[in-house]
């Protein structure tokens, strides 16, 4: 590779594989360097006037849409679940490698149906908290628009995500089709607790029934003790909107941290219950078979997780020169308080940079500037959370459970790029 002025020295190196130490990229922005992309020649005339510039534009909307040049960003569709799509069961993924920053658009937020995605009608839809209280009650959504609300930004993780990273052989997917089964989003809507504190609970009452008014009547059992610590929320609304019909129209539960299958959509029911009702749901599905023939049941807080988004597999080749290597991590215990890279399969880390607020329990990006010397590399990214936990290699984590284990899937995402830039998933 031709040497150039902004390329670091030794000593600017973090790691190997030409990670750059973050204090010298601190000092040296990307913005004044080529980033190891080839640049576009310049027009003879970059003076001129644009076409699009020499008349009047579109109106306004009355709901806006994104540019037809970015018609490409949708959501991957597939039928991976045995169930298939013929009961309106399926799944859609979020496409990581192809957004920015740590909110996940409306739009682009994945989905997962169990039986279809009902037609509600606000007007009519009920809610009521029952079982084990001494004052059941029935909210309406207009009643429930009148509660005071509460905002908070938390990740939706399905416990199946990295369906296709758990297979024998790696799939060459995208980032999002690897581990897309999770968005991000600011909801907002009223503390189960304090509908709880109404209701008068018995004090026998130690766990939730949630319940969804779709087709399925999908349910899971709650500990009682998540919404009385206040991270249970019913959302109303979904980055500033209400939420569409893919995402629980009118109300749904967040259950911060913790499986996505627990964030119950379409919420009409709560039952306060003395145990947990071992709904199918949660024994079929959503239990972590070990090689000893034991399997652990209620496993709900999701491990702390990375994936690189750029470069990836489906993106551009990488070419030689200095780039940023960006992706996201997250941890249903807490904050993400590091995140390292490698280039060199593992062998060697250094400390990315975090990028915006560090919120618990929500999605955080990262970023590491590498001068790819045009050699093959493995690029890895390894998240740590404020608890203390690490995400684990692929061996690590599979070592105590049975063959077909998918569920919680946290293991390290590694991507291999060959002399040509190309990039694609590998097993490390």
């Amino acid at each position: 590779m031709s040497s150039s002025c902004f390329s670091p020295g030794t000593e600017d190196r973090a790691a190997g594989g030409g990670l750059i130490n973050r204090r010298w990229l601190l000092k040296n922005s990307l913005l004044a360097v080529p980033v190891g992309m080839v640049t576009t020649q310049a027009s003879s005339d970059p003076l001129r006037v644009p076409e699009w510039s020499s008349a009047p534009g579109l109106i306004q909307s009355q709901y806006g849409q994104p540019s037809p040049f970015e018609s490409h960003v949708t959501r991957p569709v597939l039928g991976l679940f045995p169930e298939g799509f013929g009961d309106g069961s399926g799944v859609s993924f979020t496409p990581l490698e192809k957004l920015a920053g740590t909110i996940t658009p409306n739009g682009l937020f994945f989905e997962r149906h169990h039986s279809g995605i009902p037609e509600i009608n606000p007007d009519l839809h009920e809610f009521v908290i029952h079982g084990l209280v001494e004052k059941p009650l029935v909210f309406s959504v207009s009643n429930l628009l009148k509660y005071p609300m509460v905002t908070r930004t938390a990740f939706i993780e399905c416990a199946r995500n990295s369906y296709f990273n758990s297979l024998d052989e790696p799939q060459q997917r995208s980032a999002g089709e690897l581990h897309g089964l999770i968005g991000n989003a600011e909801w907002t809507g009223v503390p189960l607790a304090a509908l709880l504190e109404e209701v008068l609970v018995n004090p026998a009452g130690s766990w939730l029934l949630a319940e969804g008014a779709d087709a399925a009547k999908y349910s899971r059992s709650i500990p009682i003790s998540k919404a009385l610590e206040g991270d249970v929320l019913i959302a109303l609304y979904q980055n500033g909107e209400r939420l569409r019909p893919e995402q629980g129209y009118p109300m749904r539960l967040v259950v911060a941290g913790w499986q996505g299958s627990m964030s119950i959509k379409w919420l009409r029911r709560i039952k306060v219950m003395s145990d947990a009702t071992h709904a199918r749901d949660e024994t079929s599905k959503h239990t972590l078979l070990q090689k000893d023939g034991l399997a652990r049941q209620f496993a709900f807080e999701l491990g702390v997780k990375s994936t690189i988004t750029t470069p990836s597999f489906g993106g551009p080749p990488v070419r030689e020169g200095l780039q940023q290597v960006t992706g996201v991590a997250w941890s249903g215990a807490g904050k993400i308080a590091k995140v390292e890279v490698s280039a060199d399969g593992g062998r060697s880390w250094a400390d990315a940079i975090l990028h915006g607020a560090i919120l618990p329990k929500a999605i955080t990006r990262f970023a590491i500037a590498w001068n790819w010397d045009g050699n093959p590399s493995i690029l890895m990214s390894r998240a740590t959370d404020e608890m203390g936990a690490v995400q684990p290699i692929r061996t690590d984590w599979y070592e105590p459970y049975a063959a077909g284990q998918i569920y919680h899937q946290n293991a390290i995402q590694s991507w291999g790029v060959s002399e040509d830039g190309e990039v694609s998933n590998v097993y490390v």
